[in-house]
């Protein structure tokens, strides 16, 4: 059997370089998505290195521009036969609201929108896995997130508070999570959304000192944190779990706002206008295949 295909983005520090080792080190292939080329190519030494694996691949993206995510998008198309595993797990925190060159507010572009369409431009690639290996793989880092989303200011253009912002954005993947899962039902490729906890990493550079300090201090490792998203990524006992909000292992309650289908699919709504991107539907159910 050929090898699994894991693609992970944010890769360069934090949980995803810790993610991106515990997946190397199975030796299966390793795609890592990053947007910095030179914080890229030391990640990928420092992974190559430590295990040893030549599968390894870097590929760059900004999440936050379109453009790039549909370049990158179609690179590993060229590439790649089929995705196994997709993790999305970029993620940027912005204390003053700041706006990409689509005119998207950053954090909402980075940490949902830039996802969104990527995840959709690989769904083929995902099929293609489940022919060949019998599943498919997508997973959504995000946090418990409460706020729920003004969608008559999503860009937070009339008012912007960084921490409500960024608690929207980790909304909106959970929103995404349990809406494409449902899109997916029986296809083959499951989608969950992982809580990781809390890590010891730059995210949260930006906040306020006394934040990032007891933010810090309640925080793990990010080695240690990396191991809640990498088994659901690689235990055979999550192949066959979808729609579902996972900590430690373990199926954990999302707010329940983040099961209103009626504010799902118009989050939906506006993520393909936004994007440009056509519907999903047509993806093959498994017993079709």
């Amino acid at each position: 059997m050929e090898n699994r295909v894991f693609v992970v983005t944010g890769v360069t520090s934090g949980i995803g370089k810790a993610l991106a080792l515990d997946i190397a080190e199975t030796g299966e292939t390793l795609v890592m998505i990053a947007r910095n080329a030179d914080r890229g190519s030391i990640a990928l030494k420092e992974i190559a290195l430590a295990s040893q694996n030549p599968n390894i691949d870097l590929q760059l993206c900004d999440l936050s521009i379109l453009s790039s995510v549909r370049n990158v998008a179609g690179i590993l198309k060229s590439r790649y036969k089929k995705i196994d595993v997709l993790i999305n797990n970029a993620s940027v925190y912005k204390r003053k609201r700041a706006t990409t060159l689509d005119g998207y507010e950053e954090m909402f572009a980075t940490n949902y929108l830039g996802p969104f369409l990527l995840t959709n431009l690989l769904l083929e690639l995902l099929q293609v896995a489940v022919q060949t290996n019998g599943s498919a793989r997508i997973l959504n880092v995000t946090a418990p997130s409460t706020v729920e989303l003004n969608f008559d200011d999503l860009q937070s253009e009339q008012e912007f508070n960084s921490l409500n912002a960024f608690g929207a954005t980790k909304m909106a993947n959970l929103l995404f999570t349990l809406a494409l899962a449902r899109q997916l039902d029986n296809t083959g490729i499951s989608v969950n959304a992982v809580h990781p906890g809390l890590a010891r990493s730059g995210l949260m550079k930006e906040s306020f000192v006394p934040l990032r300090l007891f933010t810090w201090l309640i925080s793990s490792p990010p080695q240690k944190v990396s191991k809640n998203v990498a088994q659901a990524a690689i235990a055979p006992e999550f192949k066959n779990i979808s729609g579902k909000f996972l900590y430690n292992g373990k199926r954990i309650e999302a707010p329940a706002y983040a099961y209103d289908r009626d504010v799902q699919q118009r989050l939906w709504d506006m993520s393909e206008s936004l994007t440009g991107l056509s519907s999903t539907k047509g993806i093959t159910p498994i017993n079709d295949i």
